[in-house]
C-alpha cells in the first residue's frame, strides 16, 4: 500500500499533477484494446482512477466564475474523469487524423481539430461517470468501485446511443481477447463486459487497500489472498466457459453440406485515387479481375463460387446508371453466382436529388444480358462529417464540406434495417462500414440470418490501429449474435469469421487480392440475442441497491 500512498501524496500537491496522472492512466488504458490486447494494464490504471476520484477535492478555494465546477468535489471528479477519457480517446482515435491527410491540401488544416475535438467530446461521458461516483460519497474504495462500474457502463451505453452513437473502443472489449474470453460476449454483450471489466480490474486493489490497513499481519495476508482471487477467478471462469464453448462447436461441425463458397475481393485502391474520373475504368477492371482469380492465382471464371463480395463504394460511379458496367458484371457472373458490392445510387424527384451509400446484390445476366439487381440496402447509420454535415446547406454555404466531398451529402436509408434475401443462399444482414460496431442494432429478430455481410472502406486510415480495431469489434458482433461474418474492406482487413469468432479466411492489411472460404453455419441464438441489455439493467439495479443499503447503514 506504500505505492498508492506515494501516488496520492504526489497527486494532491498540484491540480496539474492530478490531471496529468488521469491523462496518463487513460492513455495507458488504450493498450487493453486491439491490436495490443494488453488488458492486464487495467489492474493499474482503473485503480488509479478510483484513487484519483477519492482525492478529488479542491486544494485551495476556487473563486473563478469561469470554472464553477471546481468548487465542488463532484466537479473535480468530473474533471479527473474528463482527463482520463481524453487520454484514452486521443491515443485510441489518433488514426482519425489520417483521413484528413488523404487530401491534405484541402482538409489538413482540420487535423488538429479532429484529433483533439472528438476525444474531448467523448471524454464528457467519462467525466459524467466520475462525477456520479463522487456524488455517491462512498466510504470505502469497494463502494467506490461498484459505483464506478455502474456509472461507466451506463455512460458507455449512452455513448453508443445518443447523438447517433459512437460505441468505439467500449471498455468491455478488454475482456474479448484471446478467443476463449471473447465467448462471454455471447452471454452478456459488450456493455455488461464493461461493468465486469471495472469490477475485475479495480476491485482487487480496492479490497487490498481497504482491508490491508490493519496492523495484524494475518489479516493483511488474508486480504491479499482475497484480492488476488477477485482478480484471477473471474477471468479463469470466463476462460473455462470459452474453452467449453469452442469445444462444443468444433469448426468441422459448422461447415454446411454442400458448402457455400464465398470469395472476398480486396483491391487495396489508394483513397486519394478512388474518386478521380481517370481511374474509374482501372478500378472497375481490378475488381473484375480479382473476382475471377482462384486460389492458384489463375482465372477460374468464378466457377463454384456462390457469392462474391466487393468492399464499400467499390465502383466509384453510379453502377445502376452505367449499362456497360451492368453488362460486364452480368457476363462475369456464372449462373447461380451472386455479387454483393458497395456502390452509390441516387434518386431524383421534384424535390431534388438524394444520394445513398448502398450495398447491392447482382445476379447472372443470362445469355449475355445485363446483371440483375436482386437486392439494395441503403446505409442507415451515416458517419458525421464523413458522409454528411450537420446543417448541411448552411455548412456548404460557408465553404465547408465532408471528407467525401460529395455535394449535398448522403441521405439516410428509409425505414429499419432489412435483411437482403439472396436467392438460394438465404438472408444476409447488410452492414456498411461502422454499422457493424453497434450491438443489437444489426438485424431484425424475426428470423436468424445466414450471415452478417459487412463491406467497408478503411483506406482512409492507413496502416494504423484504426482498421485493426474495426476488425476486432466486427468479430465480436459475430460472437454476440452467433452468426458468421463476411467482411470485405477496400484495403483490409478482409475476413470471414465463424459464429464463434474463429478466422476462416483473411487477407492482410494493404494486400490486394482475393480469398475463398466456405461459409460456416450459424449456432443457436446466444443468450445476449434473447435477453439483450436487460442483464445490464439488472446488474446496475443490484449494484445500486447495495450502494443505497451501504449509505443507509452508516452510523
Amino acid at each position: 500500500m506504500i505505492g498508492w500512498q506515494t501516488f496520492e501524496a504526489w497527486c494532491v500537491r498540484s491540480h496539474w499533477r492530478r490531471r496529468g496522472a488521469a491523462f496518463f492512466a487513460g492513455a495507458l488504458s488504450i493498450l487493453s484494446m486491439a491490436p495490443f490486447h494488453l488488458w492486464p494494464v487495467l489492474w493499474l490504471t482503473l485503480p488509479a482512477l478510483v484513487r484519483l476520484i477519492a482525492i478529488s477535492e479542491p486544494i485551495e478555494p476556487v473563486r473563478s466564475r469561469w470554472r464553477p465546477w471546481q468548487r465542488w468535489r463532484s466537479g473535480w471528479a468530473a474533471e479527473t474523469g474528463w482527463w482520463f477519457g481524453f487520454g484514452y480517446h486521443v491515443f485510441g482515435l489518433f488514426w482519425v487524423g489520417e483521413a484528413f491527410l488523404v487530401e491534405a491540401e484541402v482538409f489538413g488544416w482540420l487535423l488538429p481539430v479532429a484529433v483533439t475535438g472528438l476525444p474531448a467530446g467523448l471524454a464528457l461521458f467519462s467525466a459524467t461517470a466520475t462525477a456520479i461516483v463522487a456524488a455517491v460519497e462512498a466510504r470505502t474504495n469497494v463502494q467506490r468501485v461498484l459505483a464506478l462500474a455502474i456509472a461507466v457502463s451506463a455512460a458507455e451505453w449512452l455513448r453508443g446511443h445518443i447523438l447517433t452513437g459512437f460505441p468505439w473502443n467500449i471498455l468491455g472489449y478488454a475482456l474479448t481477447y484471446p478467443l476463449p474470453l471473447m465467448q462471454s460476449a455471447s452471454l452478456v454483450g459488450i456493455y455488461v463486459l464493461t461493468f465486469l471489466s471495472v469490477m475485475i480490474f479495480a476491485l482487487p486493489v480496492a479490497v487490498w487497500h481497504d482491508g490491508g490497513q490493519g496492523a495484524v499481519r494475518a489479516l493483511a495476508r488474508r486480504t491479499a489472498a482475497i484480492a488476488v482471487s477477485l482478480a484471477l477467478i473471474p477471468v479463469a471462469v470466463m476462460w473455462a466457459y470459452g474453452q467449453w464453448r469452442l469445444a462444443r462447436y468444433a469448426e468441422a461441425s459448422l461447415v454446411p453440406n454442400p458448402p457455400v463458397k464465398v470469395r472476398l475481393v480486396q483491391p487495396s485502391v489508394k483513397q486519394r485515387d478512388k474518386w478521380r474520373g481517370e481511374h474509374q475504368r482501372r478500378i472497375f477492371d481490378l475488381h473484375m479481375m480479382l473476382s475471377q482469380t482462384g486460389p492458384d492465382g489463375k482465372n477460374d471464371g468464378a466457377r463454384g463460387i456462390s457469392l462474391i463480395v466487393w468492399p464499400e463504394s467499390a465502383m466509384p460511379f453510379y453502377p445502376l446508371e452505367q449499362p456497360i458496367a451492368l453488362q460486364e458484371i452480368g457476363e462475369m457472373l456464372p449462373p447461380g453466382t451472386f455479387l454483393a458490392a458497395g456502390g452509390l445510387r441516387q434518386e431524383r424527384s421534384d424535390a431534388g436529388r438524394r444520394a445513398f451509400n448502398s450495398l447491392m446484390v447482382y445476379g447472372h445476366g443470362g445469355h449475355g444480358g445485363s446483371a440483375t439487381v436482386d437486392g439494395v440496402y441503403d446505409k442507415l447509420h451515416l458517419v458525421p462529417f464523413g458522409e454528411y454535415l450537420p446543417m448541411q446547406p448552411v455548412m456548404e454555404a460557408i465553404g465547408l464540406q465532408q471528407l467525401t466531398r460529395f455535394r449535398g451529402g448522403f441521405s439516410i436509408g428509409a425505414g429499419e434495417r432489412q435483411n437482403l434475401e439472396i436467392p438460394g443462399l438465404g438472408r444476409f444482414v447488410p452492414l456498411i462500414c461502422y454499422e457493424i460496431i453497434f450491438p443489437l442494432e444489426i438485424h431484425n429478430r424475426r428470423a436468424q440470418p445466414r450471415a452478417l455481410l459487412n463491406v467497408t472502406n478503411d483506406g482512409w486510415f492507413g496502416d494504423t490501429t484504426g482498421p485493426r480495431q474495426h476488425l476486432h469489434q466486427a468479430r465480436v458482433r459475430a460472437v454476440e449474435e452467433g452468426i458468421p461474418l463476411i467482411r470485405a474492406a477496400n484495403n483490409g482487413i478482409s475476413a470471414v469469421f465463424d459464429p464463434l469468432g474463429r478466422i476462416v479466411a483473411q487477407i492482410p492489411l494493404n494486400v490486394p487480392g482475393a480469398v475463398d472460404a466456405s461459409l460456416p453455419i450459424s449456432v443457436a441464438s446466444p443468450m445476449y440475442v434473447l435477453w439483450g441489455d436487460k442483464l445490464l439493467l439488472l446488474l446496475m439495479g443490484i449494484g445500486g441497491a447495495v450502494l443505497i443499503r451501504g449509505r443507509a447503514s452508516r452510523p
